[in-house]
């Protein structure tokens, strides 16, 4: 056998593939997907080779935090009207895709000091820290602090928009409102509280919790979401960790462009849990 006919045995044979050659009125892959747009929306500042993966990195795990907001103000919604069979299936794909966030500081973390250097001023003032998603996923999870505004003076529009997820029940305080609903003790002043305020840890709450977990048989579904919840939060933890590690193995402990402390202000989140009674209770189970 030749080469050339070596080569050609190898192909895959489409003479039995019903393929659509021409695709006529219809919209292509490319068309669907506008690839036009999102391939042609990376450019780098500077002429380091590097930069490039620095803005893929970072415009991926936009998209996956689109499709977090996008699953969980559908569940939000599914809580509220007590559906909780596809709020369940909603909240598993948001773990899947905070695994897909965290696997990326491992794709972030090949790039050296040095690489990152050599581009990193051209960057500025522009940070993580200013992303208009991750602070709304966190004010919808429940992480409300509305000093964390200011920063998005400058868009009005994203502005407004996180001022309101701010003044509203987030999912944390839905699912304690599901509960008061399903006869567990969950005080007033949780129910009806000012929602911009940071939620505190109630042992009450944590009692109602412990009731959900003693009573699978009755309230499964419940039982089903509060775990759902711990792997978010889980979930979250690893991908903060997994920030500050990837940071610390490409800037040291130099300041974060942003302003902050850059390991240091990471390392404040680490403890940070949106859903602190579902973790206080293990303990006592």
């Amino acid at each position: 056998m030749t080469t050339r006919q070596y080569e050609k045995s190898e192909r895959v044979d489409l003479a039995d593939e019903a393929v659509h050659w021409d695709l006529g009125s219809s919209l292509s892959y490319g068309e669907y997907l506008h690839l036009d747009k999102l391939l042609s929306a990376q450019h780098p500042l500077t002429g380091e080779h590097n930069e490039m993966l620095f803005i893929i990195v970072h415009q991926v795990s936009e998209l996956w935090m689109r499709l977090m907001l996008h699953e969980l103000t559908a569940s939000l919604e599914c809580v509220r009207r007590d559906n909780l069979d596809p709020a369940l299936k909603m909240l598993a794909r948001i773990s899947r895709s905070q695994n897909q966030l965290i696997s990326v500081w491992d794709v972030l973390s090949t790039m050296t000091p040095f690489e990152y250097t050599a581009f990193r001023n051209a960057l500025g003032r522009s940070s993580g820290f200013q992303s208009v998603q991750y602070r709304m996923l966190e004010f919808l999870f429940g992480n409300k602090n509305a000093e964390m505004l200011a920063v998005h003076k400058r868009d009005p529009q994203a502005y407004a928009a996180l001022e309101r997820a701010l003044a509203e029940p987030s999912l944390y305080d839905e699912v304690l409102r599901l509960l008061s609903r399903r006869g567990y003790g969950i005080p007033e002043d949780y129910l009806s509280r000012d929602f911009r305020e940071p939620y505190v840890a109630s042992k009450q709450v944590a009692g109602a919790w412990l009731g959900v977990y003693h009573n699978t048989g009755k309230d499964w579904d419940l039982y089903e979401l509060a775990e759902r919840l711990v792997d978010l939060d889980h979930n979250f933890q690893l991908w903060r960790a997994h920030h500050l590690k990837t940071v610390e193995r490409i800037i040291g402990y130099k300041p974060g462009t942003g302003g902050t402390g850059g390991v240091s202000y990471l390392a404040k989140a680490l403890e940070l849990k949106f859903f602190p009674e579902l973790w206080q209770i293990r303990t006592s189970m």
